[in-house]
């Protein structure tokens, strides 16, 4: 099956599942499960996939493979995420806080092409780009599911069968419920953009799989029109995990951009 017709597909069955009855119960409630495995110095990993349609052209754009660190009452505490196939080759990204009074750290990608001689990480605590769509990139999933108030938003308005919820839901009602969307530059577009999402249960209730597609509607130019179809699973929910900042003998505040090596911006 090509990928457009398997996202034409997920967007149908939405629709399709909007009007039947109530399918089967999964083994445990989701939201439950979830607050059950949410502490401190726990997490979960992920892998994903992104796919960006154009017509009958579609392409994967990017892969990412990393991990999650919770915050005591669910949602991102710490990430850090290795991304492959991006125009400018392997970057990987340590976040904290993703806030005022956070910091982030990149290696790779195109800024390693500005970092100085020696350096491998380029440190910033500027808040406007601590936010995981600076970090991520615009491909990302906007659909988080260690966030419970968003697992229950995605209950509530999709449908299930089986130990799969299918539905849709605007970028601005998923935004009233997940921080991790509310901050992202997609969902402060257009509001009423709608994303069409299907998630996957394990037998103990926990996220196993997240896709997600909605059609740019605003933004780049190079994007509106086209549809991101972002495919993301999770495994080893609740794991002990330990997200560091790098090795500050290789870490730098400063880039060397048109041969100065000495710009950097203000916290």
């Amino acid at each position: 099956m090509s990928m457009q017709r398997m996202i034409t597909t997920l967007v149908a069955c939405g629709a399709l599942l909007a009007g039947a009855a109530p399918a089967q119960a999964v083994t445990k409630d989701p939201v439950q499960a979830l607050k059950a495995v949410l502490a401190t110095g726990r997490g979960v990993h992920f892998t994903e996939t992104t796919t960006l349609l154009d017509g009958a052209d579609e392409r994967v754009k990017r892969r990412r493979k990393g991990l999650f660190e919770f915050a005591a009452r669910g949602g991102v505490k710490a990430l850090d995420v290795t991304t492959t196939g991006g125009e400018y080759g392997r970057e990987r990204v340590i976040g904290f806080n993703h806030d005022i009074g956070g910091t982030s750290y990149r290696s790779g990608g195109r800024i390693g092409k500005w970092l100085k001689k020696g350096k491998t990480w380029w440190e910033d605590s500027h808040q406007l780009h601590l936010w995981h769509t600076e970090l991520l990139g615009y491909d990302e999933q906007l659909v988080n599911p260690t966030e419970h108030a968003t697992l229950a938003a995605l209950l509530k308005n999709g449908q299930r069968s089986g130990d799969i919820v299918t539905g849709t839901i605007t970028f601005k009602e998923l935004g009233h419920v997940s921080r991790w969307a509310e901050h992202s530059s997609h969902v402060g577009g257009d509001p009423d953009t709608r994303l069409a999402y299907s998630v996957t249960l394990t037998s103990a209730g926990l996220a196993s799989r997240v896709q997600s597609t909605f059609t740019f509607a605003d933004g780049l130019d190079e994007l509106v029109g086209k549809t991101l179809h972002v495919d993301t699973r999770y495994s080893r929910w609740g794991d002990k995990v330990s997200i560091k900042a790098p090795d500050p003998r290789k870490t730098t505040t400063e880039l060397c951009i048109e041969g100065i090596c000495k710009w950097r911006l203000p916290s």
